[in-house]
This record gives C-alpha cells, sequence and structure tokens, in this order.
C-alpha cells in the first residue's frame, strides 16, 4: 500500500517543478539527430560503443533499453514489465546506467531512456532487484485504485476508452489521468534527468490519452526535454499518430511499412516524394525507422534477414531529408521472445548493424547535408535511384539485380571524393561540371559528401 504521507511528499516535491507550458520541437536537438537504439545491451558496453564507435561515427543520441526493475525472466519483454522504479534490472545498476551516461556525453552523444509509464506487470512475483509485487500492487509506489478500472485486455482498436483504459496484453494499466501517478511517473522521469538523461522514448504512447503524457511532461525539472512517443498507426483506428505531436516527436511507423513494401515489391524510383505528402507526419516531428525490435519479430518492416535490401534501405533513410531517423541494432533471433545472447558485444549473434561500413558512414554523411534539400535526382524507371543533397552530398542506390552505370550530375565542388559506402578510400572524381560516372553493382549504393575527400 502507498501511504498518505508518501502521496503529500511527492505531491509537494513535484510542486517546485517547472510547470511552463509544454514546446513541441522538430527532432533531437542539436547539429546531429541520428539516433541508434542499442537493443538490449548492458549499459557498460553501451557507454564503450559511445566512446569507440557512436562518438566517432557521429551519432547524436544512443536509446538504451528500459532501466527500471522487472519481472524476471530471461525473454527480452520482460524489461517491458516494471515492478518499481529503481534502476535494478538486468541491463545493470544505478552505477553502470550513470557511468554509461557520462561516458557517452564525453564522447558527444547524448542518452535517451526508454520510459515504460503506461503500465506495470503482468502477474506477481519478485523483481529483478529483489521487490516483492502483485498485479496492481507494487510497495511504496502503487496500489489497487492507481489502475484503470478495466481488467480486460484491449480488444478493440476502434474504441478510444478500451484502448487507453484497458490492458495492453494483460498488463497492469495505470490511471494516467490520475494526479498521484502523474506525479509518481514524473519523479522517476525526473531523477533521470538529474542523471544527466537528455530525453525520453515514451512506450506505449498510444495506450495513453495524449493530454495525460503532456501534463506528465510539463512536470518535469525541464519540461522541454527531447520526448519521443510509441504509437503504432493502425488504418482506422481510434488513436492517431498525429494526437501526440504536441508534446513532442512521434515514431513513423508508416514509414518503415512504406519502406518494406517499395524496397521489396516495387520501384525505388517511386521514392521521389517519399515523405509528408504520403500522410506522414510532419518531417520536423518524425522519426523515422527501418526496423525496431516489435517490428522485426512480426514481419511488419524489413529486418537484418534481408541482407543487402535491408541495408540499401538503412542508406537511403539516412541519405533522406525526412524526419530525424532512428537505427537499429539488435540480435539474431530464431525465437521472437528470445532475449540477448550475452555481453559479448558484436560477437556471438549481435547483428551490431549500427557499425556496418554502409550505415555507420551515412551517419557523417547526414551530419555534413544537414539542411540541405534534395536535388538532381535521377532514376531509371525502376529500382536505380541517385539524389543529391544541396552542394555538400551525393547518393545513389541500385537495388537492380545487375550492375548501373550511368553519368550522374551533381552540385558537388569540382574535385576527389571518397565514396563512403566502401572501407578506405574509393575515389570519386566530380568534374567541373559536377558530374562523374560510375558503375554501381546490384544491391550496392555510392555515397559521397564535401568532408570526405580522397
Amino acid at each position: 500500500m502507498v501511504s498518505s504521507a508518501f502521496r503529500v511528499l511527492v505531491t509537494a516535491v513535484l510542486a517546485v517543478a517547472l510547470c511552463t507550458p509544454v514546446q513541441s520541437f522538430a527532432a533531437p536537438p542539436g547539429n546531429k539527430d541520428v539516433t541508434v537504439t542499442l537493443f538490449q545491451w548492458p549499459f557498460a558496453r553501451v557507454a564503450t560503443e559511445c566512446t569507440n564507435v557512436l562518438g566517432p561515427k557521429g551519432y547524436g543520441y544512443v536509446e538504451v533499453s528500459p532501466a527500471t526493475e522487472h519481472i524476471q525472466g530471461p525473454q527480452w519483454w520482460t524489461s517491458y514489465q516494471p515492478v518499481s522504479y529503481r534502476i535494478a534490472g538486468r541491463l545493470g545498476d544505478e552505477n553502470a546506467f550513470r557511468n554509461m551516461i557520462s561516458a557517452c556525453h564525453s564522447a558527444g552523444v547524448k542518452v535517451i531512456a526508454d520510459a515504460v509509464i503506461n503500465h506495470m506487470s503482468a502477474g506477481s512475483g519478485t523483481g529483478t532487484g529483489g521487490t516483492n509485487y502483485s498485479k496492481y500492487n507494487y510497495p511504496g509506489v502503487y496500489s489497487d485504485w492507481d489502475f484503470h478500472s478495466c481488467r480486460s485486455p484491449i480488444n478493440n482498436y476502434q474504441d478510444r476508452y478500451n484502448v487507453q483504459n484497458c490492458e495492453l496484453v494483460g498488463l497492469s494499466d495505470l490511471d494516467t489521468g490520475s494526479d498521484y501517478v502523474r506525479g509518481a511517473i514524473a519523479g522517476y522521469l525526473n531523477r533521470l534527468i538529474g542523471m544527466g538523461v537528455d530525453g525520453f522514448r515514451v512506450d506505449a504512447a498510444k495506450h495513453m490519452a495524449a493530454a495525460d503524457l503532456a501534463a506528465i511532461k510539463s512536470r518535469l525539472t525541464n519540461p522541454n526535454v527531447f520526448w519521443v512517443h510509441e504509437v503504432i498507426y493502425g488504418a482506422g483506428e481510434a488513436v492517431q499518430p498525429g494526437e501526440y505531436t504536441g508534446s513532442g516527436d512521434v515514431d513513423e511507423f508508416r514509414y518503415a511499412y512504406d519502406i518494406k513494401r517499395i524496397f521489396n515489391n516495387e520501384n525505388l524510383a517511386y521514392l521521389r516524394t517519399f515523405g509528408q505528402s504520403w500522410g506522414f507526419l510532419p518531417s520536423g516531428q518524425a522519426r523515422p525507422f527501418v526496423d525496431n525490435w516489435d517490428t522485426e519479430r512480426n514481419g511488419s518492416t524489413l529486418t537484418y534477414k534481408d541482407g543487402s535490401t535491408y541495408t540499401l534501405a538503412n542508406v537511403f533513410m539516412l541519405a533522406w531529408n525526412y524526419g530525424s531517423p532512428q537505427v537499429y541494432s539488435g540480435y539474431e533471433f530464431t525465437d521472437k521472445d528470445a532475449g540477448p545472447p550475452g555481453n559479448s558485444v558484436c560477437y556471438s549473434g549481435w547483428k551490431c548493424q549500427h557499425a556496418w561500413t554502409q550505415i555507420a558512414n551515412m551517419v557523417a554523411f547526414r551530419n555534413t547535408v544537414a539542411g540541405t534539400g534534395v536535388n538532381n535526382w535521377w532514376d531509371n524507371g525502376y529500382d536505380a535511384i541517385a539524389f543529391g543533397r544541396g552542394s555538400k552530398g551525393f547518393v545513389a542506390i541500385n537495388r537492380e539485380t545487375f550492375p548501373v552505370t550511368h553519368t550522374f550530375q551533381t552540385s558537388l565542388p569540382t574535385g576527389t571524393y571518397c565514396n563512403v559506402q566502401e572501407n578506405g578510400c574509393a575515389r570519386v572524381t566530380v568534374d567541373s561540371s559536377g558530374r562523374f560516372t560510375a558503375t554501381l553493382g546490384g544491391g550496392v549504393a555510392l555515397a559521397l559528401h564535401v568532408n570526405a575527400r580522397g
């Protein structure tokens, strides 16, 4: 049970928080807008990766899996069933979490925490940090009355009440309309902000009213902290992604769905107008992605199993001028419930897509061309495309199964450039008219930018 004294204390503490109006803003603040999600990476390994890879490659943000104490079990989704707001999960304790933030900041990388605030667990037991809990009763934090009265699973996505008040796959659903619950959530997030966390991914945001999330955010010590909502688009559903742009950015699932369809079954030439005109969220508040841990397991998007098609889709995302992209980095799986394969990250089953040459080198490309538009579009009518980013970069992508040779028109300054899609410096010479000729093999891309010259 939660004592009345504890509730008064929480309310008093939060009363001193800044309560300026919530502002929405485009993308993670700063010049580097690419986020990498290191799914289920231990915090100590994230710290090392920030120092050795993410910082040097130019990633702006790293998103880490939930830090809270959670239910026990080997499956990845146990991290998404919190039982307290202590940092005591399988990925590391509070010291490891703090050390990670310090190391990442030193490397120029900001940290986004995955915040599971819609729900608690689906059952009873002892948490990863030793907390004894039962469904609807989490000592020191929540009791029965802090949860919605609908105690049955969500079964109708055309009914807003059902989606936002009933239980997502049987998880105890917090009443985020409650002042106390809002205060408890804000208290947890404020602790993370105090440790140096730079932003939050709000898990299962679709299952909380947008007004509730705006109210929680307004209680934060930094109410303008970067904030991105997970809102899975569903045609004809009662809750839509656009409802959440008032308090932050939104993960654009339609982007990932359409990328899979086009790269697998249609023509890359169609991508010439890809973005908001396709019905997506405004670019300034969208976080596009090729895949994440849910979509790679349910088959709705491309995955690492799609080989060069997957790689080329990531190259396109990082080169295109829509949203602030999220690169996903996970691990091999055959069992969709399987947890991480151990701590030897980038070995023994870890895929480390963020470090692949073709993907990692596009982060510097994106940082270089920031603020420019798309120009000099070319396509062969089918699956070979090319386009420039102002006078700062140019990319060509060949999804055909055969080589394509073409003389490309760019707006790049004359000179010799490195094709950053290859290791080392594969040289490409741009003439005084901004042209170069190249042959791209099937399933291969080429990318040039002014900060990578031979």
